[in-house]
């Protein structure tokens, strides 16, 4: 445990963006025993010019011009921090030169508006947390000279070609030069210690209240009740970049038997692909976030059946841990992030395999295993996690 420290937080995610973040999550746990400055990501002439009416960024311009204040307590020992200063758009430049060199005068820039802020607030020899923010916050170890620098990967960010273009050089030399890095997950902990011997796998936290609280014994919704059964469902985005359309189409013929529940909004390709026209394949489409667990709760096997990619391998996948929370059989792809659920999850590589184990999964379920699964889903919380974050700061300081 590490406790009355100060800690600087910088990343992808401005506080006021509308979906989850794991970083907001780790913040606010930090916060319970140390003072934490949550940095938005600093207003970008591009943004600014498309998207200048929006409220966010209406913000941003109002702090900048100095009409507004930039620094908002949101609770108890956790300040939100709105950039004083403007950065340009410079990630089209395929120049190395140019390129480098606009970037450390954005970095310039961002470092002297988050040291007003740490000014503001008293804070000293504090611990810098970047979250996956390779480009603006290269510099800032050097600029802002914390007593500790972490860098977080929670994504493979390589795999796509905004980050790709810059980032492959990049992200490995931050890397190196941070005195450590934390990963929520095995896959993304190993890329990190080709670069840097002091990487460590952290886990990863969970808001599993609405999963572990819903009451089994519900009516199923109206649209599934009716499905015939066992049904074999996945709940979430429908996306081709992520989930193997084959190996769900293989699935379904040949298992007539079985009902293949698909819920979730679908990309063009699943909205197109043959699965619509397969007879026990059910799209029941998007849902209220509230009412996914009266969905988990009516599939016998719950799947992910991801794609194997660079996207996919390294991601942890918190889905895993919903259906694990309500007790739910799973069934996923193999990969190396999912090696920390191997005790509990039914893995697989092929189409084959799926099959097989979902007739295993279906065939073995108990209130034992169900437990367990149960048991398991719940040590994955933000508190366990950032415990992990505060051991791996101690053995990087002894050793």
């Amino acid at each position: 445990m590490i406790t009355g420290r100060d800690i600087v937080i910088v990343g992808q995610q401005p506080w006021d963006v509308e979906i989850g973040s794991n970083c907001k999550n780790i913040a606010v746990e930090f916060s319970r025993h140390n003072r934490v400055l949550y940095v938005n990501s600093p207003l970008d002439r591009i943004t600014l010019l498309k998207h200048k009416d929006t409220p966010n960024v209406q913000k941003r311009l109002a702090v900048i011009k100095g009409k507004e204040k930039g620094l908002v307590q949101i609770q108890d020992n956790l300040w939100n921090y709105y950039p004083d200063e403007m950065i340009e758009s410079i990630n089209w430049i395929k120049n190395d030169f140019a390129y480098t060199l606009l970037n450390k005068l954005n970095n310039k820039r961002f470092a002297s508006s988050i040291q007003k802020a740490v000014k503001q607030l008293g804070f000293d020899n504090y611990i810098l947390f970047n979250d996956n923010d390779m480009f603006r916050s290269f510099y800032l170890k050097e600029l802002l000279k914390p007593a500790v620098s972490i860098y977080y990967s929670r994504d493979f960010m390589l795999a796509v070609d905004y980050w790709k273009l810059h980032g492959s050089k990049m992200e490995p030399e931050l890397i190196s030069k941070s005195d450590l890095c934390v990963a929520n997950s095995t896959y993304l902990a190993n890329y990190c210690r080709q670069y840097n011997p002091h990487s460590y796998y952290v886990g990863q936290g969970c808001d599993l209240d609405l999963f572990t609280g819903y009451k089994h014994n519900q009516p199923h919704p109206a649209d599934i009740a009716s499905i015939k059964q066992p049904t074999i469902g996945y709940v979430g985005a429908l996306q081709s970049i992520r989930l193997d359309i084959n190996l769900i189409k293989h699935i379904a013929r040949q298992r007539p038997d079985w009902s293949i529940v698909l819920v979730g909004p679908e990309d063009e390709q699943f909205k197109t692909s043959d699965l619509h026209h397969i007879t026990n394949v059910y799209f029941l489409g998007p849902k209220n976030p509230d009412m996914l667990p009266a969905y988990i709760n009516a599939f016998d096997v719950c799947i992910n059946p991801q794609i194997v990619n660079e996207v996919t391998i390294g991601n942890y996948p918190r889905k895993i841990d919903e259906y694990l929370a309500m007790g739910k059989p799973v069934v996923a792809t193999r990969t190396e992030a999912m090696s920390a659920f191997e005790e509990h999850v039914y893995l697989g590589l092929t189409a084959d395999d799926y099959l097989q184990l979902i007739q295993r999964a279906l065939t073995e379920n108990n209130d034992d295993l169900q437990q367990q699964r149960i048991a398991f889903a719940a040590t994955h919380t933000w508190e366990n996690n950032v415990i992990s974050i505060y051991d791996a700061i101690e053995q990087t300081a002894k050793g």
